[in-house]
């Protein structure tokens, strides 16, 4: 089954460097990214990532290596990889959040989190926000929640953001325990320029800071 051991070997330590060039922890790297591959952004606003490009080359250079190295099941080796490859991060993660992590870096966050304005006059806006965040870690997380931008959102045009004129938020978590965090507020625009007039935005990143310690979701 194996054709080549230095084959395989290279074809893990690449996988590894590819892992680390871009291990979503504690930050989400994705979150400036409009093109990817993988677990690598290729291109945000400002254009294309350098550092992701060349990941992308070495993760399918670790394939056909991995590919080479085999003298059969190629084609679900490759699948098996890329799924392995795909959740393991997310392991990882969360084994260190269930065991060695403290504060905002044992929290986690699906990335489902919406929020919805309506215009109520022309410098009143309604907010509504929601998200679940997880505490895995066994001591209660307290900390100040932060909502960001979209980096989609053309012209510096605020939107999540506007929630943050009646914050900052201080929200605890106890111990072991998921928390649904809604939030719905009258927001006075009368001093914020380039602001939405109105809609509707998912899967929005939200900033949590603990003393010293800042994680971006």
């Amino acid at each position: 089954m194996i054709r080549s051991k230095v084959a395989i070997i290279g074809s893990v330590i690449i996988f590894g460097i590819c892992m680390y060039l871009y291990f979503p922890f504690p930050n989400n790297v994705m979150i400036e990214a409009r093109s990817t591959f993988m677990s690598f952004p290729i291109r945000n606003h400002d254009g294309y990532i350098l550092l992701g490009i060349i990941g992308s080359i070495l993760f399918i250079i670790a394939m056909i290596l991995l590919m080479f190295g085999l003298k059969k099941y190629h084609f679900r080796t490759v699948v098996i990889v890329v799924i392995v490859y795909s959740i393991l991060p997310t392991l990882l993660i969360t084994m260190y959040q269930e065991t060695f992590a403290s504060g905002v870096n044992a929290v986690s966050y699906d990335g489902n989190g919406n929020c919805n304005f309506q215009l109520v006059s022309e410098d009143l806006l309604n907010g509504e926000c929601n998200l679940v965040l997880h505490n895995r870690s066994n001591k209660a997380v307290t900390f100040e929640l932060e909502f960001l931008d979209s980096f989609f959102m053309e012209d510096e045009v605020r939107m999540e953001s506007l929630m943050n004129i009646v914050g900052p938020y201080s929200i605890t978590i106890e111990a072991n325990d998921i928390k649904t965090i809604h939030m719905k507020n009258l927001l006075d625009l009368s001093d914020i320029p380039n602001h939405i007039e109105g809609g509707t935005s998912n899967g929005i990143h939200v900033k949590l800071i603990d003393e010293e310690t800042a994680r971006i979701l």
